[in-house]
């Protein structure tokens, strides 16, 4: 066998390891691309919302030279324009995008939980345990300032949520998707009930309930923002402290078991930031609908299922779009205007129906 020569090429088990290097290499560059889209997008959502912020501050029903808007952010002399603008507006526009924030975030956190693609943040009773709290402390306590009532709407909030979670943990398997849907679809009708009580006992309840129960965020005193901020900020550090382990409860508990996470503290933490994020809002600005619905889905079709780039999306979202109804609303009535809340379901509606037809909605 002296004359035996010893082939070198690579034997038919060895050729895979270049393709799979060219494999490996390939992944890194798709992944690296798709990393750069979604910073891409994430700053023209950005942009977007920039926009907004300035058409509200620039944009109402008394009509502002751009140049006196201006002059009031940053040169104000106290003309009527620059009380109009410091006093009215950027207030009302810091109150808009904090809020859209928070309840983008809290909508793509309730969906994500419930695995339902129809959830919003007020399917934990969050929203009617604010405004049964709100009548009743008008009712039982004659409570009459708003700083007193949001208090109360706040609280209620948080008691509505923890009685949900509680209830969706009775049970061997403790808090799941079906039953915390199922609980939060019982406690917000329980507490429907109970506030349609009150208000028919008081007129004075009835009145600052329909008032609230609107959704709006003109009229809102600048200091009230300040109260709720913490909470919101809390709860915005939460939610984006959960969104690894929701990527991993999309794959199933047991896969999530299976790679450390703890099922019940992600669903816990999950649920404290929607009760902060939207108890917080709801209790300054009152129930204002479908951003927690629509602005998710959004979200998901331009950076797909990792929650990690859907919050942030769906807060930015959220408050570009709470922002231009917000405009919209003081446009189509002048020299009146209608209510954010108004406008969201007079444009919402249409908007989520084409949605739908256009494309499925993505599966939870």
């Amino acid at each position: 066998m002296r004359g035996h020569v010893i082939d070198p090429s690579p034997t038919p088990q060895g050729a895979a390891a270049p393709a799979t290097n060219v494999t490996r290499a390939g992944d890194v560059r798709a992944m690296a691309a798709r990393r750069r889209r979604r910073l891409l997008g994430l700053a023209a959502v950005l942009a977007l919302l920039v926009v907004a912020c300035l058409l509200s501050v620039a944009v109402g029903a008394k009509q502002i030279p751009l140049d006196n808007v201006w002059h009031a952010l940053f040169q104000p002399t106290g003309t009527e324009d620059d009380v109009v603008v410091r006093s009215l507006r950027l207030p009302r526009t810091l109150l808009g995008l904090v809020a859209g924030i928070a309840l983008g975030v809290a909508g793509a956190l309730m969906q994500g939980h419930t695995r339902n693609p129809l959830a919003d943040p007020g399917l934990l009773g969050v929203t009617y345990g604010a405004a049964f709290t709100v009548v009743l402390g008008i009712y039982a306590l004659g409570v009459t300032s708003l700083y007193g009532y949001v208090w109360f709407g706040f609280v209620g909030a948080l008691l509505a949520s923890v009685g949900v979670f509680l209830l969706g943990s009775v049970g061997r398997g403790g808090p799941t998707p079906v039953t915390l849907a199922l609980a939060g679809a019982a406690m917000s009708n329980l507490l429907y009930a109970l506030t349609a009580v009150v208000v028919l006992l008081d007129s004075q309840a009835l009145d600052v309930y329909r008032f609230w129960k609107v959704g709006a965020i003109a009229g809102r005193d600048p200091d009230l923002v300040v109260q709720v901020l913490p909470f919101l900020v809390v709860g915005l550090v939460v939610a984006l402290a959960n969104a690894p382990g929701m990527n991993a409860l999309a794959l199933g508990e047991d896969v999530a078991r299976s790679l450390g996470h703890r099922v019940g503290l992600t669903r816990g933490l999950g649920i404290a930031a929607i009760t902060l994020l939207t108890g917080a809002t709801v209790a300054v600005c009152g129930p204002i609908g479908f951003i927690g619905l629509v602005v998710p889905h959004v979200a998901r079709l331009v950076v797909g299922a990792d929650y990690r780039w859907i919050l942030p999306y769906s807060g930015l979202l959220g408050a570009t779009l709470l922002l231009l109804a917000d405009v919209a609303g003081r446009v189509v009535a002048r020299p009146g205007e209608l209510q954010v809340g108004i406008m969201l379901a007079v444009v919402g509606v249409p908007f989520f129906i084409v949605m739908v037809r256009r494309r499925k909605l993505v599966r939870l």
